[in-house]
């Protein structure tokens, strides 16, 4: 008795490790599945210039793509549970567009932090018509202080579990944010859509 607990001790608890799973196809093969958090090409090279990011919300994925193409995907998640366009400040939702890392530091709380050019020029444009049709109070402001950034420390786990706790940001596991702050520079080009 006590040797079969332990097995499934084992076994339960290497599968919950690896967060792997089974699955049987229609040949009745089955097929071992296992998902990382972070996927890159861990190569000795960084990516080759130019570098681009997509944000794409609806999958909770940051990916970057570099010269020769894919470069790396992240788990990512945002602000409000509603993926939604940001309409105003204090609003939590995550805006969409294209933006520009604007600059780039170190933050006490979260790790790293690469600041977006939010508002632009485009943003500013739909603030307005939204505000004209009365979507938004005529005192509300558009935001700011939009970026990319990581966690708590040892809250890594939001992002497994694509909880959404940020103001407007996008939020990355710690360990991710350091690798793509290390290769991403300033100027940097982000889309972030739906």
């Amino acid at each position: 008795m006590k040797i079969a607990v332990l097995v499934s001790v084992v076994v339960i608890g290497g599968h919950l490790l690896t967060n792997s799973f089974s699955t049987k196809t229609k040949t009745g093969i089955t097929n071992i599945q296992t998902y990382k958090t972070s996927r890159s090409k861990k190569s000795a090279s960084l990516p080759i210039s130019p570098i681009k990011i997509v944000v794409d919300k609806s999958s909770y994925e940051l990916h970057v793509y570099d010269a020769k193409g894919w470069y790396a995907t992240y788990p990512v998640v945002f602000g409000n549970k509603n993926l939604d366009d940001k309409k105003m400040e204090g609003d939590r939702k995550t805006p969409e567009g294209t933006y520009h890392i604007a600059a780039k530091r170190y933050h006490d709380k979260w790790s790293r932090f690469m600041a977006l050019d939010y508002p632009n020029k485009e943003d500013l444009a739909k603030f307005e018509e939204r505000k004209r049709r009365g979507e938004v109070p005529r005192n509300a402001s558009p935001g700011g202080g939009i970026g990319i950034h990581g966690t708590w420390p040892h809250e890594g786990f939001v992002v497994d579990r694509y909880n959404n706790w940020t103001n407007g940001c996008i939020s990355l596991k710690n360990e991710d944010v350091q690798e793509l702050y290390n290769y991403v520079p300033v100027g940097t080009s982000i889309t972030i859509r739906k």
